[in-house]
């Protein structure tokens, strides 16, 4: 009896037993909520159209036709303006020594203008005179190429083709103001090379100096119809010399005159004194550093900004004031200056440099007057 209810007992207890073993198994605990860091999404900005960027050249190569060479001064002064404007790297370029040819025409110098062009090797090529007819043949087979012409004579063809001029009127004026108020015979005269504009007008800028401090001067010109024939140069000085003349402008270049006659002389483009120490009182000077550059600018814009190039068809110049011109030193010979003569070429000086004084551009050709 006993043991049967022990029985009972124990199958109780392992009833209990496996009752609470099947609640617990049911029981979860609640989960613990885990601590996490913010993840930043990271996005592209959008992408916006933009132009391309094109970068300037750094190198520029020119390659030139002289007219005569390097012993005639309106070639020798823009040989040296060329070095000047080298040193100076404009843009930063590094500019290449100058290519040049001496004293071809026609066909000739058509030829020679071709070859650089087909070489492609230069950017600039600059033609120092008359050539716009060859150019004109060329410009447009080589649009990538500045093309310039230099001086009267040319057609303006604009586009990819820059016509230069130079005019030393300015500084010729101030010199015609010396001989004017020197003279003693008032006889004072110019040879020149050709009866063009940018050779009369420095010509009668040289009178109309001389004659505002002096309205008795009389005037004697001649032509050699030459740019460099110093023979002719010689007779045509000679010739105006033996009739009173005593203050010479000598466009064409010939100075031994001025030194057999002992006469007064001014030279054109570059400082003559050398060529005459006691008697080149001074020189019109010619600076073709602002020409050369503004060619230059007109290359690197079209180089950087991909449009064409926009050449002016019209000739262009710049002033005394631009540094185009100006007037070489004295030499000491300002010593035999006469003070009255002195003062009056320094005060016209300052008015042209103040704005007070506008010297007329004339381009008919002078005459001699009786």
């Amino acid at each position: 009896m006993l043991n049967k209810s022990l029985l009972k007992m124990l199958l109780v207890l392992v009833l209990l037993s496996m009752v609470m073993s099947a609640c617990a198994g049911t029981a979860t605990e609640a989960p613990v909520p885990v601590e996490t860091e913010p993840v930043a999404v990271e996005t592209e900005a959008p992408v916006m159209p933009t132009e391309p960027v094109v970068e300037g050249p750094t190198e520029l190569k020119m390659a030139a036709i002289l007219t005569v060479g390097l012993d005639n001064a309106w070639d020798r002064t823009f040989v040296e303006s060329f070095k000047r404007v080298q040193e100076e790297k404009p843009y930063g370029l590094t500019i290449a020594d100058l290519e040049y040819t001496e004293g071809v025409w026609g066909d000739e110098a058509e030829t020679v203008l071709r070859a650089y062009a087909e070489s492609g090797e230069y950017d600039i090529i600059w033609a120092h005179s008359t050539y716009s007819d060859q150019v004109k043949n060329l410009k447009d087979e080589f649009p990538e190429i500045a093309w310039v012409v230099v001086g009267s004579g040319n057609e303006g063809l604009g586009g990819n083709v820059y016509w230069v001029y130079k005019r030393i009127h300015e500084p010729s004026y101030l010199m015609g103001i010396l001989a004017g108020c020197m003279t003693s015979s008032n006889v004072i005269g110019a040879v020149g090379t050709f009866a063009f504009d940018d050779v009369n007008d420095e010509i009668n800028a040289f009178f109309a100096g001389a004659k505002s401090v002096n309205p008795d001067i009389k005037q004697k010109v001649s032509f050699v119809e030459s740019w460099y024939d110093p023979a002719k140069a010689y007779e045509a000085a000679n010739a105006q010399i033996a009739v009173g003349e005593d203050h010479l402008f000598m466009i064409a270049e010939s100075y031994e005159p001025c030194t057999e006659n002992d006469i007064y002389c001014y030279g054109p483009y570059m400082d003559y004194n050398f060529a005459a120490p006691e008697n080149v009182l001074t020189s019109a000077l010619a600076f073709w550093d602002p020409d050369i550059k503004w060619v230059i600018d007109g290359w690197y814009t079209h180089m950087t900004s991909g449009e064409p190039y926009n050449a002016p068809a019209d000739k262009n110049w710049f002033s005394m004031l631009d540094g185009a011109s100006g007037l070489a030193d004295f030499h000491g010979l300002d010593a035999e200056i006469p003070q009255e003569c002195m003062d009056k070429f320094n005060q016209a000086k300052q008015d042209f440099m103040d704005g007070n004084l506008e010297i007329e551009l004339n381009v008919e050709p002078p005459v001699s007057t009786p």
